[in-house]
């Protein structure tokens, strides 16, 4: 389902409402194809009764699913935060007294700027294994435990909390490339679309002798239910679809760096 969640807003909404009237011409024509005109009214009192239960199936399933992936999105948000937060912490402890703070900190944000470009978004957000931000990694790992290692110099205290510092950042960085992998699961997603195709075909049959009326009413639900399972494609994959996770964060350490923020007092 990852394509799905990757197409843009547009083609997302557009495709499933697409789909969703197509199900309603569909069955439409097949009722009026396969049921004589004189039974049509037995099929409405076979199909009245089910439109409560198949409504509340695809209302509680359609809930429950968004419900949990905007769960996941707010989660996704906190891992950004967290690694913008990580940063921060390693930017502060490279300029403990004594520290050579310089090579720490132009370390530190030729590894959030390739982040930003390189692993933010698309595949590569899942995968973790782009060469130039493995290269920023090891550049930035290098000169943090260059300094870590003068601890005669600048202090036990200051070398702990520079290789804890820059732990913390790769952990919070391996923690965002495990959200980013996340998708939902196939069963799941055919389960929701079946209950709401089955939705949307016995509405179509109530409407087959209802008029006009109850026909736009049918274009509506049909609507609803695109859109339901276009919101629900669109918040499943916060790194790769359209409602994507910002870097505010960490692009705020960036500009911090840029500025001199973390400068010795």
């Amino acid at each position: 389902m990852t394509w799905l969640s990757s197409l843009p807003a547009g083609v997302l909404v557009g495709g499933c409402l697409v789909l969703a009237l197509l199900v309603v011409v569909a069955s439409t024509a097949a009722v009026r194809a396969l049921v004589p005109e004189a039974e049509r009214d037995r099929v409405q009192r076979i199909a009245a009764p089910l439109m409560p239960a198949l409504g509340a199936a695809f209302a509680i399933l359609s809930a429950l699913t968004l419900s949990s992936e905007a769960g996941y999105l707010r989660a996704a948000e906190g891992y950004v935060s967290d690694e913008g937060a990580a940063a921060a912490r390693l930017a502060w402890a490279a300029t403990n007294p004594g520290v050579d703070s310089e090579p720490i900190h132009a370390a530190l944000r030729d590894y959030l700027i390739t982040t930003r470009e390189r692993e933010w978004s698309g595949p590569a957000a899942a995968t973790g294994d782009d060469a130039d931000t493995e290269r920023a990694i090891a550049a930035m790992e290098q000169a943090v435990r260059t300094q870590a290692g003068r601890w005669q110099q600048i202090g036990t205290p200051a070398s702990t909390e520079l290789l804890t510092a820059v732990d913390a950042v790769t952990s919070t960085r391996r923690a965002r490339i495990v959200a980013a992998d996340h998708e939902i699961p196939a069963l799941y997603v055919v389960t929701l679309v079946a209950s709401g195709v089955a939705l949307i075909v016995n509405a179509s049959a109530l409407a087959v002798r209802g008029g006009a009326r109850i026909s736009l009413l049918v274009v509506g639900l049909a609507g609803v239910v695109g859109l339901s399972l276009a919101l629900l494609f669109a918040l499943s994959a916060p790194w790769r679809g359209p409602i994507t996770v910002g870097g505010d964060a960490v692009d705020a350490v960036v500009r911090d760096l840029d500025t001199g923020f973390f400068q010795r007092g």
